[in-house]
């Protein structure tokens, strides 16, 4: 990354919740996070909830939005042939980040870093977008009495997550699961991201993620599949009840 092309970026003035049919303000990203909440270790948890939805985005130093993205964040902890679960709760996340001409970083941590999710956004050479690295890591409370501190981390690098084109945005109804190690899984619900090129309000033009497409595809294969079997019927029927009466017709 040649760092003359980057540029610090402002943190955004806050996140947007979302999750059963709420919609709040958070706090300032400017507000200091008491004591408390920086030493407070997440806690995972047995049994898997759906995670809240926030809104990160990501400004230059003229104001200028280069990322945009909404979304969901359970990390998914492998420990003893076991899962653990634990959400990301956007009012506590301090969002930071990089813009330049090619390229494009979303940083969500938590107070005291005890969590972590990094974006790394790419301009291809035909103006779309995609994420080309994405890193987490999670400093969790022991999951037993008795057991030690554990960090779990991981990473996906140079690959082409998320693409879309130049203007539009890229979104996923359907449930996005990423395997950054053996220990560690994030789960994203309910994500739409745009890069560099970022309306000021609305996300741009979207494009579906596969599984998207497929779960709109699959009712309307069905359905012309369907219709076929009942014309063939029909017209079956048609054809044996017109030769059946041809049968009777007096030379």
């Amino acid at each position: 990354m040649r760092q003359h092309q980057l540029s610090f970026c402002q943190v955004s003035n806050g996140v947007h919740l979302q999750g059963n049919g709420r919609s709040t303000q958070a706090a300032s990203h400017s507000e200091l996070p008491s004591e408390a909440q920086i030493y407070q270790l997440p806690v995972l948890w047995p049994i898997e909830t759906t995670p809240f939805v926030g809104t990160y985005t990501v400004e230059n130093h003229a104001g200028i939005t280069c990322i945009k993205a909404t979304m969901g964040v359970e990390y998914i902890v492998i420990e003893k042939k076991k899962s653990w679960y634990f959400n990301l709760d956007p009012s506590r996340v301090i969002t930071n980040g990089l813009c330049g001409e090619d390229t494009a970083v979303l940083f969500l941590t938590l107070p005291g870093y005890a969590a972590s999710l990094q974006f790394t956004f790419k301009k291809g050479a035909t103006l779309d977008f995609y994420v080309t690295d994405l890193a987490a890591h999670l400093s969790p409370r022991p999951v037993c009495l008795g057991c030690a501190n554990k960090t779990y981390s991981g990473s996906i690098t140079h690959d082409k997550l998320f693409a879309a084109g130049d203007g539009q945005s890229f979104k996923c109804s359907s449930v996005s699961l990423l395997s950054t190690s053996s220990e560690l899984r994030i789960k994203l619900v309910r994500l739409q991201v745009q890069a560099f090129r970022v309306p000021t309000f609305l996300y741009g033009q979207e494009v579906d993620c596969w599984t998207d497409f497929y779960k709109e595809l699959i009712p309307i294969i069905i359905g012309a599949t369907v219709l076929t079997l009942v014309l063939t019927a029909l017209l079956t029927f048609l054809l044996i009840k017109d030769r059946h009466r041809t049968g009777y017709v007096r030379i």
